[in-house]
């Protein structure tokens, strides 16, 4: 390898329930590490590519679709979007050097397809490590809310997505669930933090889980 060539950057990203504030941090965070200097793409799934915003499309507004989708057909799409996502946009940004902030990632589909609908989860490992590549986040942020006040916060939204037909608590709480045993199946890996309270305090406690990671 050529002594010019870029060290790899880093890839964080941010997880947690519908209402948990992810996409919000995602971006305070991608914009304070551009402040210290970092080149930073700053991304989010369903999405990322155009193929991954017409899966986003698919599975989360468009109700004709995403009413009737098999578990597995579920898995598959948004599968399809983060193989996409992560050959075109992840993999090349972190070989040039920059850092990545991704809002949801494979924890995601473990969570809400293997907790909340309960598809299988060693079939869905295996299907994230193929759509992915293999590639793991340097450091994964759960922002961890009592599934109340993460509906409480989704009814604000102008825009419909599938899971606010979801009434169910029971629902939410699996995926909550999921997220926790999750993270301490990989604790190196995954960091909580509290999102029930400010943006600010969630942001500052990203902050300093950020320094003390990589400095």
């Amino acid at each position: 390898m050529s002594s010019t060539a870029p060290d790899r950057g880093r890839f964080i990203t941010v997880e947690g329930p519908d209402g948990s504030g992810k996409t919000t941090a995602a971006r305070h965070l991608a914009d304070w590490l551009r402040g210290r200097g970092r080149q930073t793409v700053l991304t989010g799934e369903p999405g990322g590519t155009p193929l991954g915003e017409e899966v986003r499309r698919l599975v989360l507004h468009l109700r004709d679709v995403s009413d009737a989708l098999d578990p597995r057909a579920d898995a598959l799409l948004f599968a399809a979007g983060r193989a996409q996502h992560t050959a075109r946009v992840i993999l090349p940004a972190l070989e040039r050097g920059a850092w990545v902030v991704c809002a949801r990632y494979l924890d995601s589909s473990m969570a809400y397809q293997g907790g909340g609908y309960g598809t299988d989860p060693a079939d869905l490992r295996r299907l994230q490590d193929f759509a992915t590549y293999g590639l793991l986040p340097d450091l994964t942020i759960l922002l961890d809310v009592p599934v109340e006040v993460g509906l409480e916060r989704t009814r604000r939204r102008a825009e419909w997505n599938r899971f606010e037909d979801t009434e169910e608590v029971a629902f939410f709480e699996r995926v909550r669930a999921a997220y926790l045993r999750l993270a301490a199946e990989e604790p190196d890996r995954f960091a909580i933090v509290d999102g029930s309270g400010s943006v600010a305090d969630a942001d500052a406690a990203i902050r300093r889980l950020v320094e003390a990671r990589f400095g």
